[in-house]
């Protein structure tokens, strides 16, 4: 194996670990996270059934965006689909064989590549159009984006401009998984791209990126509105209750 092989195995490796380690390690810290009070964003569903339809259109179609600001949901929800698209057509360097509805998703994942890019770039051009958004937007803010928006360009460059090995890439992931490493392709522009990608794994778990499973913790949104019929109480206040 090349040096360089070796260097973005073990990156890989540890983007990967920080990635899941991280991720656990939040959402254990959100689930341990007492509620004291009974806060569901009203006019909230009085059933747990209700509170689970809400949850799933506010997965899918971001429902308190479309409803706060139409033109932050346009650009949100482009992005966020066609990030998915583009996750789904990746799913084909992991798997071997490619499931039927991988297949079928993969020339689309080529205009979900150019639709998370168009959303990313309006969502950059609100933090610096828009001036109450400017104002509080910090470098993080802006890192964050261009790191996004980095990632996408150079995924589409290896489409449209520079053509990869999309079988040794394949080759070298699977490879990851079995332990039966294959050498990487040496294209500067796929570097990049691994490179941006890993970053990405690494940092996601300590960033605000993190709102994608903090919502299922949210108590505005999670709580059924039954606040007459039930006593809402923390686990920590059903502990000191229980305590003679």
């Amino acid at each position: 194996m090349s040096t360089l092989t070796v260097l973005y195995a073990i990156l890989f490796y540890i983007a990967a670990a920080v990635l899941v380690v991280g991720l656990v390690r939040k959402i254990v810290q959100y689930a341990r996270t007492p509620a004291p009070l009974k806060i569901p964003t009203t006019p909230a569903p009085t059933t747990k059934t209700g509170v689970g339809l809400r949850l799933v259109r506010e997965v899918v179609f971001f429902e308190s965006l479309f409803k706060g600001n139409k033109w932050i949901w346009i650009f949100g929800w482009i992005f966020h689909f066609g990030l998915l698209l583009v996750t789904l057509r990746h799913l084909r360097y992991f798997i071997e064989p490619v499931w039927l509805p991988i297949q079928l998703v993969q020339p689309f994942g080529i205009y979900g590549g150019i639709a998370m890019v168009v959303g990313l770039v309006g969502l950059w051009a609100r933090r610096v159009l828009v001036d109450r958004v400017h104002y509080i937007t910090g470098p993080s803010d802006r890192l964050l984006l261009a790191l996004l928006i980095l990632i996408g360009l150079s995924g589409l460059g290896m489409t449209y401009v520079i053509h990869v090995d999309v079988v040794s890439i394949k080759l070298f992931f699977r490879g990851l998984i079995t332990f039966d490493f294959s050498p990487l392709p040496a294209d500067p522009l796929l570097l990049l791209h691994l490179l941006l990608v890993a970053a990405l794994m690494i940092v996601f778990p300590f960033s605000k990126l993190l709102h994608a499973p903090g919502l299922f913790f949210s108590p505005s949104r999670n709580q059924v509105d039954d606040p007459r019929e039930r006593r809402h109480l923390a686990a920590w206040a059903k502990r000191l209750e229980s305590d003679p």
